[in-house]
C-alpha cells in the first residue's frame, strides 16, 4: 500500500541538540553546561534565601527521578511536575508559591534550551519537498510541548505539519501504543499508510512497528541494532535519503 504519511521523532531526528550552546553554570564545586544558572536567577525573587547549590542538586535530582520514573512506566513527567517535584526536594510549598514561580521557571528553560536545538538547513528542504505528497507528524518524546512547538515555529516549518503530538499532552511516551495510535487518528490513515522515522531503534522503531507501522531508522554511527530488537524496514545514515525510500 501507499505510504500517505510520515511522522517524524523531533530530538535528534529533525532537530539536533547542542549541549556547547547552553550556558554554563559554577556550583557544587563544578562547571557544567545547563539552564540551572538562568533558572536560578529567574527563581531567585520568589526564595531570595535559596543558594544556587542547593537549587542545581535539586533540579538535577528531579530530572533523574523524572528519568526513573519514565523509564520503568513510559509515564511522561512533564516539565511543570518535575519542577513540582523539585520544590519538594528543597522544602518548599509549592501551594504557597505564587503561580508566577513556576510559569517563570517554564518559560526560561524553554527560551535557554532552544537556543542549544540546531535545525539543519537541510531537513527543511526535505521537508517542503515531502508536504506536496504526504502528510507529516512530529510524534516526541518531551516535557514540554511549547518548546517544540517554539523551535519548530522559529524555523518556519510548523506550518507543514498536519500534527504536532509531544508526549506531555498525551501523558505517556513512546514506545507506547497510544502515542502512535493518536497520530494515526489525527493524520486519518492507517498504520500500514504510514512510516515512521526515528533515531532510537528501541523507541522509535519498536514502538511503531508494535502498531503495524513500517519504520526508519536514522542510524547515524552505524550502531548495530540492540539485542532482541526486529530490524527496521529501512536503515538510513542522514534524513537525505528519505526521499528515495518514499518514492520507492
Amino acid at each position: 500500500m501507499t505510504r500517505e504519511a510520515v511522522c517524524f521523532d523531533l530530538f535528534d531526528t529533525l532537530v539536533l541538540f547542542d549541549r556547547s550552546r547552553l550556558p554554563e553554570v559554577h556550583a557544587n564545586g563544578k562547571t557544567m553546561r545547563s539552564t540551572a544558572g538562568h533558572l536560578h536567577e529567574a527563581f531567585r525573587p520568589f526564595a531570595p534565601g535559596l543558594e544556587l547549590g542547593d537549587f542545581v542538586s535539586s533540579l538535577f535530582w528531579s530530572w533523574q527521578e523524572a528519568e526513573r520514573i519514565r523509564g520503568e512506566t513510559h509515564r511522561e513527567v512533564a516539565a511543570h511536575e518535575r519542577f513540582g517535584m523539585m520544590f519538594g526536594r528543597l522544602g518548599l510549598d509549592r501551594a504557597a508559591l505564587p503561580r508566577e514561580a513556576l510559569e517563570v521557571l517554564l518559560a526560561t528553560h524553554k527560551r535557554e534550551l532552544s537556543r542549544a536545538i540546531v535545525f539543519p538547513e537541510h531537513h527543511r528542504e526535505l521537508l517542503r519537498e515531502l508536504r506536496r505528497t504526504h502528510r507529516l507528524a512530529v510524534v516526541s518524546n518531551f516535557d514540554y510541548t511549547p518548546t517544540a512547538r517554539l523551535v519548530l515555529e522559529r524555523e518556519g516549518v510548523a506550518d507543514l505539519f498536519d500534527t504536532v503530538i509531544v508526549s506531555d499532552e498525551v501523558g505517556w511516551r513512546k514506545p507506547k501504543a497510544v502515542i502512535f495510535e493518536l497520530a494515526l487518528r489525527r493524520l486519518g490513515v492507517g498504520p500500514e499508510q504510514a512510516l515512521m522515522v526515528g533515531d532510537r531503534a528501541d523507541i522509535d522503531v519498536a514502538g511503531a512497528q508494535a502498531v503495524g507501522m513500517a519504520a526508519a531508522w536514522i542510524n547515524r554511527d552505524a550502531d548495530p541494532l540492540p539485542e532482541g530488537l526486529a530490524a527496521p524496514e529501512f536503515e538510513i545514515r542522514d534524513l537525505s535519503e528519505l526521499s528515495a525510500i518514499l518514492k520507492k
